[in-house]
């Protein structure tokens, strides 16, 4: 994995979660709050922290912002601090600007700055729950799009002990195996000889609708 540049603005619980991650992963991160308690606990688990007022354009150009690949805004009640960090983001060039919001109408207005990804924790955390009671076979899904995702499915006990051509998943099911997690290890690309065990997580991508229909059988 090649090392990027990335800031989060806003060292809260949500950009505390990203920021952390992300300098597990052996990136470069920048933290930014306001509030200097904030940047002192981020400091444990982030390259740089800082503190700044990201609505002054000054504040941004002072720490070299413009050379990060990514900048996550990350700023937790106050929208219009949200939207004037982000509109000032793309006025010095940044690429790639993700978007904490608090609801729809913070989004339309981050979109309309110019945020390249808006990210809305509470409907889809919320989402992922409704989706995980629905599903229960269901364990964890990334949204591709409003129709299509990839999801971890746990295996139909029935399909144990199948190779993968004899399943014939895609044909059957409208899905398709894009790697199996086995024991904490994962197969990327399984072959269509690999046979699928008992414990075995299906890492699957296709429409929404057909994932939820495989994800219950029974």
């Amino acid at each position: 994995m090649s090392i990027k540049q990335y800031a989060v603005i806003g060292l809260g619980r949500f950009g505390t979660s990203v920021a952390r991650r992300l300098h597990e992963a052996g990136q470069e991160v920048l933290g930014i709050d306001i509030n200097e308690e904030r940047v002192e606990d981020a400091e444990l688990y982030v390259t740089h922290a800082v503190v700044a007022d990201t609505t002054e354009e000054k504040a941004l150009t002072s720490l070299g912002i413009g050379n990060f690949d990514c900048v996550i805004v990350a700023i937790g009640n106050d929208m219009q601090s949200s939207i004037l960090t982000v509109s000032l983001l793309k006025e010095l060039g940044i690429k790639k600007v993700i978007a904490k919001a608090l609801g729809k109408r913070h989004g339309q207005v981050l979109d309309k700055v110019g945020a390249d990804w808006i990210i809305y924790p509470e409907r889809d955390m919320g989402e992922r729950v409704a989706n995980q009671l629905l599903s229960p076979n269901m364990l964890n899904y990334i949204e591709l799009s409003k129709e299509y995702s990839i999801e971890e499915i746990m295996i139909p006990s029935k399909m144990a002990g199948q190779n993968l051509r004899d399943l014939d998943l895609r044909a059957k099911y409208n899905v398709s195996v894009i790697a199996i997690v086995r024991e904490g290890d994962i197969i990327i690309s399984p072959s269509p000889e690999q046979i699928i065990e008992k414990e075995d997580l299906l890492v699957m991508i296709g429409h929404r609708k057909d994932l939820a229909l495989f994800a219950n059988i029974e």
